[in-house]
């Protein structure tokens, strides 16, 4: 009788360990340690983490303007306690009125500043019913609650750090073509500085609205003002629009990297599918023998991330729009050893100048990540598109407006080597959701949240992801190792590798000596790490942006 109850026991403990196990204390980690401060404040009293991922993201809208946003869009993955992961796409999305040859002049030809710069490039912005989603979903504490310290910062300020008032003087210029966001974000036209408190009193009053009902951004008075704008504008936003949004729930990707379990985000996101591809390509080779950051081991991510950026161009879009998206066979491993097979572990590919281009990085999204104690973890992504995207505030709202429109393909076929893109899965559309590089991922290990990590930085995103789950999982590095660690990024055209100026100057030689392109960069990305040993939390904040804080519960 005691023989036959030991395998009951044995799964009643295994059980048990699952249902309990958790970390002495949380962890959020974002752009802004004002904003991470208001999320851990929230672990502290007992919110889980979707909780403090809610509370930061409101904060981040506050004093991390260039990226935070109430008027942009994004992904949330998140993995529960039991094991259950989630993903919720709240993506902007195309006015009714888009369509495919909208971005056209009436000679035919491409209009860059309208795609990028007007009113037209406004999608139905996602990122307050995706909140609220997640919330409903997973949160603990009450909905005001989480608004608070948004509230707070936008009606009493907070004071400028150097890099924050370097942002905001940066783009003077663009904030004076609007009289709105010139009140906002300077002092009567000038410059604000270090030490300057930024307060915004109107942006307080629209969160204050929706701590009470936050419906009011779509159908109240906030929704109204958004469209008075578009109306006095020429912008394609409609009241209708506003209120069909919804957030949609998709299949979280899943794949696997030398035992771990790496989960990450479907499309529209590119994200997942790149990072995914490329993982499947390099855990055929020893990395680790080769060294971080060696001429073997960055020819190698350079031809995986190559090769996964080939396939994102031509198969990846909107899911409800490109019902043969192909994942399946682009995430097998069977694929990877076909792509593996291509590479040339002594010289550099050439890739096809027929096939795909690719235009300018829009780098200025924010990431941030969170633990909670019981293991629960969010890895959420969030843009404006550009910094400070459309530099449009709202009149009477005090947020920005995103220009997210311009990740839609400039046209039909106007793919070429000045980096158009023409090809089909990515055009607009009414109420499709263009293409996003946006790259959120939790990584699980012997049944528990093992990292949590995502950045900014447009196409560099899934490339900046892998390297921190590299440097982890090949090279044994802790948190801040992985997250200081040199970076580069592939992705197919232009065909060069960008390298960060740290990467060693010998690895660069010995690449050129391959026959690779280098464009060399200052820095790229912004990763916000969490990860998990010896049963604690360690957060990484990422020194290329100075402000960025991980704070403990």
């Amino acid at each position: 009788m005691r023989l036959f109850l030991v395998p009951f026991l044995l799964l009643f403990l295994r059980l048990g360990l699952c249902l309990h196990a958790g970390i002495p204390r949380g962890m959020v980690v974002s752009q802004e340690r004002l904003a991470s401060e208001a999320g851990a404040q929230v672990l502290r009293e007992g919110g889980s983490a979707v909780d403090a991922a809610v509370a930061t993201a409101f904060a981040l809208a506050v004093v991390h303007p260039a990226a935070g946003n109430l008027g942009g869009g994004g992904f949330l993955l998140s993995r529960s306690a039991s094991g259950r992961s989630s993903f919720i796409d709240f993506r902007e999305m195309a006015p009714a009125a888009a369509h495919p040859r909208m971005w056209l002049g009436e000679d035919g030809r491409y209009d860059g500043a309208r795609h990028h710069g007007s009113l037209a490039s406004v999608g139905v912005p996602g990122t307050v019913a995706g909140l609220r989603e997640a919330w409903k979903r997973e949160g603990r504490l009450p909905w005001a609650r989480l608004l608070k310290p948004a509230i707070r910062l936008a009606r009493d300020g907070f004071v400028l750090s150097e890099n924050q008032a370097a942002s905001l003087a940066a783009h003077l210029d663009e904030f004076k073509r609007h009289a709105p966001t010139l009140a906002q974000f300077s002092r009567e036209g000038e410059a604000l500085r270090k030490g300057d408190r930024l307060a915004q009193p109107d942006l307080a009053k629209t969160l204050a609205r929706l701590a009470k009902d936050w419906t009011d951004f779509y159908r109240g008075r906030t929704a109204r003002l958004m469209v008075l704008d578009m109306k006095a504008h020429g912008g394609l936003l409609t009241a209708t629009d506003l209120r069909g949004y919804r957030p949609a729930i998709r299949e979280t990707l899943k794949g696997s990297y030398r035992g771990v379990e790496i989960l990450a985000a479907p499309p529209p996101s590119s994200g997942g599918q790149v990072l995914l591809e490329a993982l499947n390509i390099l855990e055929g080779y020893d990395l680790g023998g080769m060294g971080a950051s060696s001429p073997a081991e960055v020819h190698l991510v350079a031809e995986a991330l190559r090769r996964a950026f080939a396939d994102r161009a031509q198969f990846l879009g909107d899911p409800d729009f490109n019902g043969g998206i192909p994942l399946s066979r682009l995430l097998s491993k069977d694929y990877a050893a076909q792509l593996r097979g291509t590479i040339d572990r002594e010289r550099a590919s050439a890739s096809a100048p027929d096939r795909f281009a690719w235009p300018k990085d829009r780098p200025d999204t924010t990431h941030l990540s969170v633990i909670d104690r019981k293991g629960r973890a969010v890895s959420l992504t969030y843009t404006l598109e550009d910094s400070y995207g459309l530099k449009r505030i709202v009149p009477g709202a005090g947020f920005l407006l995103n220009n997210e429109m311009g990740d839609f393909n400039a046209g039909p076929g106007l793919t070429d080597a000045t980096g158009l893109i023409g090809t089909a899965p990515n055009l607009a559309q009414p109420r499709k959701r263009p293409l996003s590089s946006m790259c959120p991922v939790i990584l699980v290990k012997e049944g528990a949240v093992f990292m949590v990590s995502g950045s900014p930085g447009g196409r560099t995103i899934p490339a900046t992801v892998l390297h921190t789950l590299l440097q982890v999982v090949d090279f044994g590095a802790d948190a801040q190792a992985a997250v200081d660690a040199p970076r580069v990024h592939h992705q197919w055209l232009p065909d060069r590798i960008q390298v960060e100026s740290s990467l060693p100057a010998a690895t660069k030689a010995a690449l050129q000596a391959m026959g690779h392109a280098l464009k060399e960069v200052k820095k790229q990305g912004c990763a916000q790490v969490i990860l998990v040993r010896n049963g604690r939390a360690e957060g990484a904040a990422d020194a290329r942006w100075p402000d960025s804080g991980a704070v403990a519960e």
